[in-house]
């Protein structure tokens, strides 16, 4: 009788196992973000503010790499209102706001991508406590409106939004159009107010700074009702 067991894996593909593991890439995340914090701290494109757009590069082109410029620095965690603002004295509210929410779609896609291709497997696992799952099946079940919520009310860091939304099993399409729908408001009023910083008493950036303090009034609101909920006995994320 022939023997049918499969052989033993060798080294060479024990190794590359273990570099496919689940904590393998997620290590590999880990270290890519790294990087990427350490690289914005060296560059600080907030001198932005101070400096300026490189003089010889000017026009379309110009807001094309502030897009990209705006992207990697938001999936390196860098602030989303300096860039917004940047944005703003740069280029004018109508192509600043255009540069920044193509900036944000772009950066947010690049993160939701390393999350959910380097960290969803090993993370899912970790999604034990009460909270962790409730956020975890509304945005499961309820992707675009869930993204959609957290992009117009500024409380959750837009990061985190990021990573969690690619922990969960919320699909491609919701989340970058609920994130470019969603950026849209906060995003035109931080450039608005970039773009009028040199007239702090101007009718247009104290609208556009009121706005701002809105929704930061109304996320902190909106969060408090749902820990609210959440805390009672029974209560839970929508279904």
């Amino acid at each position: 009788m022939l023997d049918t067991a499969a052989p033993s894996p060798g080294p060479a593909e024990r190794c590359l196992r273990a570099l496919l593991s689940p904590w393998a890439r997620l290590g590999l995340l880990v270290a890519l973000l790294g990087g990427a914090v350490a690289a914005v701290a060296l560059c600080r494109p907030e001198r932005l503010l101070a400096g300026g757009w490189p003089p010889h590069v000017s026009g379309g082109t110009a807001v094309v790499l502030f897009a990209v410029a705006y992207g990697l620095c938001t999936a390196a965690f860098v602030p989303r209102p300096v860039l917004n603002v940047a944005a703003g004295a740069l280029f004018g509210a109508p192509l600043g706001t255009a540069s920044a929410v193509a900036g944000t779609v772009l950066g947010a896609g690049m993160a939701f991508g390393l999350g959910r291709l380097l960290g969803q497997d090993a993370l899912r696992p970790l999604l034990r406590g009460r909270w962790l799952k409730a956020a975890d099946r509304q945005l499961s079940r309820h992707g675009f409106r869930s993204m959609l919520a957290l992009r117009l009310f500024p409380g959750v860091p837009f990061a985190a939004a990021n990573y969690c939304a690619a922990v969960s099993r919320m699909g491609w399409v919701p989340f970058l159009l609920a994130t470019g729908l969603g950026s849209i408001p906060n995003t035109a009023a931080y450039v608005v107010a970039g773009s009028h910083a040199a007239s702090p008493t101007s009718p247009v950036f104290l609208a556009a700074t009121a706005f701002i303090a809105l929704t930061g009034l109304a996320a902190v609101v909106v969060a408090w009702r749902r820990r609210s909920q959440l805390r009672r006995p029974g209560g839970r994320a929508g279904s």
